[in-house]
């Protein structure tokens, strides 16, 4: 039987490099304290040996833990999973968080927790003391969750906070929503629409009013009315299709509808089929975060497209200190219009 390979450790690196253990322990945890001759030296013994840093060692040699953790949505995040509906905001956030968790020798653990649970600071309380986390991400509605700041305040972890850009504890990292509203409603403006219905998202979610500024914003620079052309859905479907119906069964129909989820959007599209309607000849659609469904269904999807992944990334770095923590001001990613057969001039243009 072949004999296991020994696994490489501290003591081999320190010896094959000419230094001591904790010359070694300081560079694997990134200490500033090390001078750059002494740095490379050990840095060339790592990458000569294949040394894997251990992260329980690390955690025994300091006070950090080098794990960062996401808190996201239980109940929306088991929901998308159970029904199969795709949960592709939970997988970019992976994308964006595993990569630079990886690429400054963390890692990431995503715990699943009910903001509105009257168990959450309990829970919060076992996460934290199991995981001892260096950091924390928080996703909407966590995000705005005074609950949860002040509990990650008082064990002092450093935190960011996705989509927030409220004041507050922990460092706000948001896409420009109402940006990203004014984008979607400038388009349609563009094309010649000028009865441009709004199905807004739940108000627990702070960056549904911001979308909702923006779409306000854009339809009054244009001189146009919004009166009984804003609806407000949950994120699903049920609800999306209720605020479609409202918005078709108004005194004056829009010809076109912004909806802030790829599901209220796909409701959206399949009322207008049982009613007839021709889309984008009749009624132009256009969907907020862009998830792969969106590109598959006849006709395919014009969507803002959410940066997710990269507000994750900015995320992390910021929680690590990097950049340095004194960087407080609020991150603001802008977001992207992909144009698709969805939106298309008024038939009255056309």
């Amino acid at each position: 039987m072949a004999r296991r390979r020994q696994a490489v450790t501290i003591r081999h690196v320190a010896a094959d490099a000419g230094v001591s253990l904790q010359t070694v322990s300081r560079v694997i945890n990134k200490e500033p304290s090390v001078r750059p001759e002494m740095l490379a030296r050990v840095k060339a013994s790592i990458e000569r040996l294949g040394y894997v840093p251990s992260i329980a060692a690390q955690r025994m040699a300091g006070s950090r833990s080098y794990l960062i953790v996401a808190l996201n949505d239980r109940e929306r995040t088991i929901a998308g999973w159970r029904d199969r509906q795709g949960t592709d905001w939970v997988d970019q956030m992976l994308l964006g968080g595993l990569l630079t968790c990886a690429e400054h020798g963390y890692r990431m653990i995503v715990e699943l927790v009910d903001t509105h649970s009257d168990h959450i600071e309990r829970e919060l309380r076992a996460a934290i003391a199991a995981i001892r986390p260096d950091g924390v991400i928080l996703t909407p509605p966590h995000s705005e969750n005074t609950l949860i700041t002040c509990l990650l305040e008082e064990h002092r972890i450093a935190f960011a906070r996705i989509g927030s850009r409220i004041a507050g504890p922990g460092f706000a990292v948001a896409m420009d929503e109402a940006g990203a509203a004014r984008l979607a409603t400038e388009h349609l403006i563009a094309l010649g629409h000028r009865c441009i219905g709004f199905i807004a998202g739940p108000d627990d979610y702070e960056l549904s009013g911001w979308r909702t500024e923006g779409w306000l914003a854009a339809m009054a620079d244009a001189g146009l009315p919004t009166d009984d052309l804003l609806a407000v859905g949950d994120f699903g479907f049920a609800s999306g299709r209720a605020a479609a119906a409202a918005l078709l069964d108004g005194a004056v129909p829009p010809t076109a509808i912004i909806a802030c989820s790829d599901q209220m959007t796909l409701a959206t599209l399949e009322l207008a089929r049982e009613r007839g309607f021709d889309v984008p000849g009749d009624l132009s659609i256009l969907s907020f975060d862009d998830t792969p469904i969106v590109r598959f269904v006849a006709p395919p999807l014009t969507a803002i497209v959410q940066p997710i992944a990269e507000l994750t990334a900015c995320a992390v770095k910021r929680v690590i200190g990097d950049p340095a923590p004194e960087a407080a001001e609020p991150i603001i990613v802008p977001a992207t219009l992909t144009i698709r057969a969805s939106t298309a001039a008024p038939r009255s243009l056309a």
